[in-house]
């Protein structure tokens, strides 16, 4: 009741400019209400470029299923997608041009959290939503209340992990390594290190490498001198696939495993890493082989059109449609951005690919983590 009163107050005010268009272009009075604009700023290139295409794949997705089934008198999506090139400034470009020029409902994105941070803040200035998609750092979305995120944050993600490692494989003392260059890796070792100390575990030594490092000998010759039960690797894609292949060329073995965040992530790893990639051990927001009924058909449909399974990236980007696509029907609007964000914030027990999703008071993602490994050049869920 309470979005059907806002929608009648809206559509009148789009009646008059509409009705004047229709005697010049033809168009219905009521089509351009049913056009939700969506903003994807997405790594297309640079350091995440990785995880920008697959987002892309499964945002696209999403907007055709939707536009496919919408009808004559639903919700259709129009999504314009631009690269934020891995970078803060970019981000901050692709922003102002979402808000100002195209005037978006509601964005999507940036790829990290990097961009994130300085990006969301003129999303909140300007009161437009911006939903985050692989952004895990904690206190993200205390940026402000037109701020959320579909994916899981690695303070509940790592845990889950760790407690596997710890009582399944007997771990109890581990060498960490981490990109300190970077929020997202920054975020990640942060969760690590007190996940580790309030689950008793030996840290023999906390190493840090640059983004764009190739060569990270020198790091794992010390971390193989002290025998540690596992290795904790807080990096992303590129990097993780170059820690795991030097660390198994320098005698590391497969005994010891590679214990990563959500950055370990991605196809990616076991492409660029290939065999030195069995084993190696990631939390996860979402897993390929869910019985879900609704994750079998995106999983399905995804890789006949792309070649390849889809990552956890692209179920996240795939998801986001779809809780836009919910709050722009609650609030019965596709241009208000403040109804649209009062709607998706009261999303609770939505069914999705990731599993029945709820935003938290403080919008953050809310469903059940995994845990995978690398088994046979695949990824699949622990203990399976």
């Amino acid at each position: 009741m309470h979005f059907a009163s806002r929608f009648t107050r809206i559509v009148p005010a789009l009646m008059l400019p509409l009705a004047l268009a229709l005697t010049t272009y033809g168009t219905p009075a009521h089509a351009a209400a049913k056009e939700g604009k969506i903003g994807f700023a997405f790594s297309m290139t640079g350091a995440a470029a990785a995880y920008g295409a697959t987002q892309k794949n499964g945002a696209q997705m999403a907007v055709d299923e939707i536009n496919a089934a919408a009808g004559p008198d639903g919700i259709k999506l129009v999504p314009l997608f631009e690269d934020d090139a891995s970078t803060p400034q970019q981000g901050i470009n692709v922003y102002n041009k979402f808000i100002n020029a195209d005037k978006v409902a509601v964005i999507v994105g940036p790829t990290l959290t990097n961009t994130a941070q300085v990006a969301n803040r003129i999303a909140q200035q300007a009161g437009v939503p911006a939903l985050g998609i692989s952004n895990t750092m904690k206190g993200f979305t205390d940026m402000g209340d037109y701020i959320f995120r579909d994916s899981l944050t690695e303070w509940l993600v790592i845990p889950n992990t760790i407690k596997i490692a710890r009582d399944k494989l007997g771990v109890k003392k581990v060498a960490v390594i981490y990109g300190n260059d970077d929020a997202f890796t920054k975020g990640s070792y942060d969760a690590f290190k007190a996940t580790l100390t309030d689950a008793g575990i030996q840290i023999l030594c906390e190493l840090t490498f640059a983004k764009g490092d190739r060569d990270f000998s020198p790091q794992l010759t010390q971390i193989k001198a002290l025998n540690p039960d596992a290795i904790i690797a807080s990096a992303l894609v590129e990097e993780a696939s170059g820690i795991i292949s030097q660390a198994r060329q320098l005698g590391i073995p497969k005994s010891v495993p590679i214990i990563g965040g959500n950055g370990f992530n991605s196809p990616s790893l076991v492409k660029n890493a290939g065999e030195a990639a069995e084993g190696a051990m990631m939390g996860t927001a979402w897993h390929s082989t869910s019985p879900n009924p609704l994750n079998k058909r995106f999983v399905e449909a995804y890789t006949a059109k792309h070649g390849i399974a889809p990552d956890q990236f692209a179920a996240q980007a795939y998801t986001a449609v779809y809780l836009i696509h919910e709050a722009m029907q609650k609030a019965g609007t596709t241009e208000n951005r403040k109804a649209i964000r009062d709607a998706m914030a009261q999303i609770r027990d939505f069914d999705t690919v990731l599993g029945k999703f709820s935003f938290t008071s403080v919008r953050d993602a809310e469903h059940q983590p995994v845990v995978q490994v690398v088994k046979d050049g695949k990824f699949t869920v622990y203990g399976e």
